[in-house]
Formats: structure tokens, sequence, C-alpha cells
């Protein structure tokens, strides 16, 4: 439960036998003493988990995957990281919603000093907490992209090759490599944008790999719906508890998760340990609809070394750190990795097809009608028979969509400035009477529209018109949901889509 970006305040007795206290939304209620579930141990892999490999080298992807990220962090000793990471500085976000401590009491201060997140020249990223007095340093990073997501219909693998710190005392230790749902982000990425960390739990929070007070243990958890309580059980969340992790503060290990789309009535993650599958968490423990919006869109990826905090606080039944906590443990990452499959179409349970081959998701520019993260109906994806593709456009579309269907496209970024204007590229052969909306829905399929045109026969199913519609001003990141509403008997199909923009005002 890692980076959970509101405190609140725990009612009742606290578990942990202390006294109350704030309790942060991360991985705070994790304690050893949690069991697990009658099918929180898997025997076996289920999925296509990559190959275990030597820490500094990225394991090619699974036969009928490909590489959507990599990074083996081949930099100079010394050298910080590449452009596809940010520096989270300070001690908490800017945005809606965010608070100090990043909502989870940590005590550290994050820099860019390579003192505290440097490459040693060999294939390895350290993240190294340092002490100074009574005050701690440490390192955050996060990926600027934030669009990696499993295709509808297909599956995602993050998995990173992680030898845990290793203290000679470590109360209060806390790495952890883990995600957010893109729809966090305001503007940005970072600390250097802005969030919206009201969002949290409900936009997705996916916790690969923690442990607390160097106790070579780990574990992984989804965070969803509503806090507190909820189908997560906030703040604690649906996680697998703390497990055994012999030799993996002396060596390599390859944490990973895969989340599963194939089973469009039942989605899944599975949490693995090389290779292994520990804890499977499913659409059908959530439910579909907060499943959706925690999960099926775009994340970004993360990698930190906390000091002190709810999570080790809660396992240890104190305060940590403590004054003999040892300065200089760095947590060493071999390499991280996103693989993914191509998404096989259908629809229900957050299903459909998509993953377009040329995709966008700045809100500006003309973003592809099959580049959709999630659906609603049978999504049919055929070539756009006479229209011509504007730059970044591919020619597909979604064709002859009908009353009831719906296309998620995860992650759209409108920026500090916004828009008020909404531009579809549609066309329709529908029968004589028959029309429909098309409406522009933010972060969750139930929310009111932000704006919406209607549509109606446009001379045939490949003649092709430009509509504009205006809409609620729009800034910052959001999952967008296209609805088509028709109250013609029988559901006829009356629009299809090729490609939409929202052009800035």
């Amino acid at each position: 439960m890692r980076s959970h970006l509101i405190t609140s305040m725990w009612g009742g007795t606290n578990p942990w036998g202390a006294r109350n206290t704030k309790r942060p939304r991360r991985a705070a209620a994790l304690a050893a003493t949690i069991a697990l579930g009658p099918a929180a141990v898997l025997a076996a892999v289920i999925g296509g988990t990559a190959p275990p490999a030597a820490a500094t080298t990225v394991p090619p992807p699974p036969s009928g995957w490909t590489t959507a990220y990599s990074d083996s962090f081949s930099g100079a000793a010394g050298s910080g990281v590449d452009s596809s990471w940010t520096y989270d500085t300070g001690t908490q976000y800017n945005g809606t919603g965010c608070t100090g401590n990043y909502g989870t009491g940590e005590v550290e201060s994050n820099t860019s000093s390579t003192a505290n997140v440097s490459e040693d020249g060999g294939g390895h990223l350290n993240i190294t907490p340092v002490k100074s007095g009574s005050s701690w340093t440490s390192g955050r990073i996060e990926t600027v992209a934030d669009n990696f997501a499993a295709p509808a219909g297909g599956e995602m693998e993050v998995t990173a090759s992680i030898k845990q710190p290793n203290p000679a005392s470590g109360l209060g230790y806390w790495p952890a490599f883990w995600m957010l749902g893109a729809g966090f982000r305001g503007s940005g990425a970072g600390t250097s944008g802005t969030m919206n960390c009201s969002n949290w739990p409900s936009t997705g929070e996916i916790d690969i790999m923690e442990d607390v007070n160097a106790l070579s243990e780990h574990s992984g958890t989804l965070h969803c719906g509503v806090d507190p309580g909820g189908p997560c059980n906030e703040t604690t969340g649906l996680g697998s508890g703390l497990q055994a992790c012999s030799g993996c503060q002396t060596g390599y290990n390859t944490y990973s998760v895969i989340v599963n789309r194939t089973n469009t009535s039942n989605e899944s993650i599975t949490y693995y340990l090389n290779g292994n599958a520990y804890f499977t968490a499913t659409e059908s423990q959530v439910g579909t609809s907060t499943w959706q919006a925690a999960v099926d869109h775009g994340f970004f990826l993360i990698l930190d070394l906390a000091i002190g905090g709810g999570y080790p606080n809660g396992v240890c039944g104190c305060t940590s750190p403590s004054s003999s906590t040892s300065s200089g443990a760095a947590m060493s990452v071999g390499y991280v990795a996103v693989y993914t499959t191509t998404g096989s179409g259908g629809g229900g349970g957050g299903g459909g097809g998509g993953g377009g081959k040329s995709c966008t998701t700045t809100a500006t520019s003309d973003i592809s009608a099959d580049c959709y993260s999630a659906s609603q109906g049978t999504i049919s994806v055929t070539a756009a028979t006479g229209d011509t593709n504007p730059s970044g456009v591919d020619g597909n579309q979604a064709a002859q969509l009908t009353n009831g269907d719906y296309l998620e496209y995860g992650g759209v970024n409108f920026g500090t400035t916004g828009s008020t204007q909404f531009d579809a590229r549609v066309a329709s052969g529908a029968a004589g009477g028959v029309s429909g909306l098309v409406e522009v829905v933010l972060d969750s399929p139930s929310n009111t529209p932000v704006g919406s045109f209607a549509v109606g026969n446009t001379g045939g199913w490949a003649t092709w018109k430009t509509i504009p519609a205006n809409i609620s001003k729009v800034t910052g990141t959001h999952n967008v949901y296209l609805k088509f509403v028709s109250g013609a008997g029988g559901n006829p199909p009356f629009v299809s889509l090729h490609y939409f923009s929202f052009p800035a005002t």
C-alpha cells in the first residue's frame, strides 16, 4: 500500500496495540499477523512471466509479448537516471488533496542528489537513504510516461530485478516498487507537476514489492474503490500480507505483476516472486465498475526507499526509525521492464478491442479511435474506408457503434491551459430517423458528461465529417470515456469513429 496520498484517521482499536494515530494509505496494515486467504498463495506460474536473468540484463519478452518499456540503468558510475524518469523531491506532491510526508508519515526528504539516487556504472540503480544528524534524505523516482496499460483483451507484465537494502539495523526502512493510475496526475509528472491526490484509491494503486524494517520479506497489494472500507478494504487494501523472502536482502530477485484482461468477465492481477505466483486479485472480488476505474487504464511506475511511516511502524508496533537505524543501505535495481500482449477484442467486464498502432495521450492531438484501453459493448475495429489519416492517426475506425457502447482512453493530458472544444471525425449510414449522441465523460463512465454532440446519417458509413462540440473546460490528466447514446428501438448502429481531439482554447 505504497503511496497513499492522503492521511485519514484510524478509528477504533489499533491492530498493532499502539495509540490511535493518523493511518496512512500505504501498506500500513500489511502486518505479518494478517492471515492469507485460501487463494492467496499459488503453487505454479500462471501466465507468461519473463524468464529470470542476471540483475543487469533485461530479459527478452515472453513468446507472443512485446517490450513496451525497459531500463537497464547502463549509465556511468555516479550518474543520475535518464529522462524517462522524473525525480520526486521534498516531502509531498503538489495539488488537490495532497498532504505532507506523502500522506504516509515517512520522515525522509527526497532529493535528486546522486548521494541518494545514482547509477553504479555496472548496470544498477541505487536508491540510498542518508542520515544527517536527526534528519534523513532518500530518493523517489517515477516514470514520465503514465500510459503503461494492459490492452483490452490482452495482458501487461511489469517487472524489476531488485536487491533489497541490507542495513545492520533496518528499523524504518521501506523499499518499494509500485505504480499509480494516470488519473492521479493533474499536470506534468511527479513533484514537478500537480497531482489529483483526492482520486486515491479509486484510480488505482498496484504495489508490486514492499518490505519494511529489513525483515527480508515482501508483499503485494491492490488499492481501489473508496476510503475507508469499500471492496478493497481501505486503507489496508487487497493484499498478500508480508511473505518470507529468503535471500532478498543479499541478492537480486525478480518482482512482477501480470494484469490479465483476457477473461473479459473476470480480469485479474497476479503477483510473482522469481516467476512464482503468490497472490491474485480479481475483478469479481471488487466489482466491475470499481475494477475498471482502478485497473483498466494507464499507470506510471515508482521506485523509492522511504524511511519511517505507517507500514514499518505498524509491523514493529513502535515509532521508526530509531536512533540506531543504519544510514546508507541502498535498494539496488538491476532493471525495470514492461511487456504487453495484443488485445483480442470483445466486450463486457472492461473488455473490448483496441491497442492501435499510432496512439497519443495528448488531448490537443488527434487520437485514433482504436487506441482505447477499455470498452463496453462488442466493438468492431476495421479499416476507416473512405477517409484519409492526418499526422499521428492510423487507418482504423471503431465501426457502427450502438446505444450503450463506450470507449475509454486512459490518461489523456489536457495540460494546464485545457480545452473547451471537442472535435470528432465520424461517419454514419444510419437508417432514416436513427440518430444519437456522442458524449464526453471524465474518469468514470457513470459521471455526468462534460459535453456532447448529436449525429445522424452523414451520407453513408464511408462518408466522414468532422463535428465540433463545446465542452466544459477540462485541464489536467483524465481517463476519457466516449459514450454512445441513442433512443432508437432495437439499438441499431448510428455512428462510426475514426479519430478525435480536444483543441486548445
